[in-house]
């Protein structure tokens, strides 16, 4: 399949599809994820992959990526879904999917993971904003969120830096309120965002703490319930579910500085090897011991 069939598929898309194309027949032959550096509250990965890869899985975070080469094809809110090259991926947090190639070519794709809190600050003052917006359809041909896309995913050898990646944030929290339903899975009335940014914040520094509800609802004054509907209202997880992530995080980290998988999940808060290697597969569709193989694959 040529790389620039998909619809509106504009110039600068197209140029990093030419770059990437022609790598496609030898990297489909090692499978790899390709990282770029970390930044605040940003994840950029390019994926080289043949066959089914990903398990049924969760991010707490946006997905958004860009199909580059191949067809990328998932399961999404109950229906299969396809995304041909030039086209758009929009994954909501923790909206369960897995993931593949769906032909014997191969796929090429880059995604960019977004926390909820950044899109969360973006959207502040803006009238409409309520709680996260929440794009209904999977795979959209928009030719606003490609261009910023394929700004964030142009270079991933080197950083975004501050500067633009605030940019690149507001531009795309824009376009995210723009096509999707925001306040339809929201919390009725304002949310206690201070307090909800002091339990994100201890959450975040306490990865290998033992937490307690009794802890947050001190830390922010809200019952334990209502505490649940607003964090997930303003981040898009559960705070359970958002201190795991950050341990996950931490996990992968180790993993790909070449620390052994028994050292990472115990350095990262959880009981044993096998407890993170339930959750890592929940979260990221594969095994830590595939993710240690695929990282260390270098198909350029």
């Amino acid at each position: 399949m040529n790389a620039n069939s998909g619809m509106g598929f504009d110039g600068s898309a197209a140029t990093l599809a030419r770059q990437t194309e022609d790598d496609l027949e030898r990297s489909c032959r090692r499978d790899a994820i390709v990282t770029a550096p970390a930044e605040d509250g940003i994840e950029r990965i390019e994926a080289r992959f043949s066959g089914n890869v990903f398990s049924p899985h969760r991010h707490d975070t946006y997905a958004l990526g860009l199909t580059i080469a191949g067809v990328q094809t998932f399961s999404y809110r109950g229906a299969a879904r396809f995304s041909t090259p030039g086209r758009l991926i929009i994954l909501s947090p923790d909206e369960l999917h897995d993931g593949g190639a769906g032909g014997e070519d191969g796929l090429i794709y880059r995604m960019l993971y977004i926390s909820p809190d950044r899109i969360s600050a973006a959207l502040e003052n803006m009238s409409r904003f309520r709680s996260l917006p929440f794009v209904q359809a999977p795979v959209v041909d928009d030719p606003g969120l490609r261009s910023s896309l394929t700004e964030a995913l142009g270079e991933l050898d080197s950083e975004m830096g501050e500067l633009k990646r605030d940019d690149l944030t507001a531009e795309i929290a824009g376009h995210l309120l723009r096509l999707g339903d925001a306040g339809a899975q929201g919390t009725r009335g304002p949310l206690a965002r201070k307090a909800l940014l002091r339990c994100r914040d201890y959450l975040a520094e306490s990865v290998e703490t033992n937490i307690g509800s009794e802890t947050l609802e001190a830390l922010s004054g809200l019952d334990r319930f209502s505490l649940s509907r607003q964090f997930r209202a303003a981040f898009g997880t559960s705070p359970h579910r958002f201190l795991v992530q950050r341990r996950l995080q931490r996990t992968k980290a180790l993993i790909a500085s070449g620390e052994t998988l028994a050292a990472a999940a115990l350095s990262a808060g959880f009981a044993d090897q096998s407890h993170m290697t339930r959750h890592f597969r929940k979260t990221y569709g594969m095994t830590p011991g595939r993710f240690q193989a695929l990282t260390t694959a270098h198909p350029r």
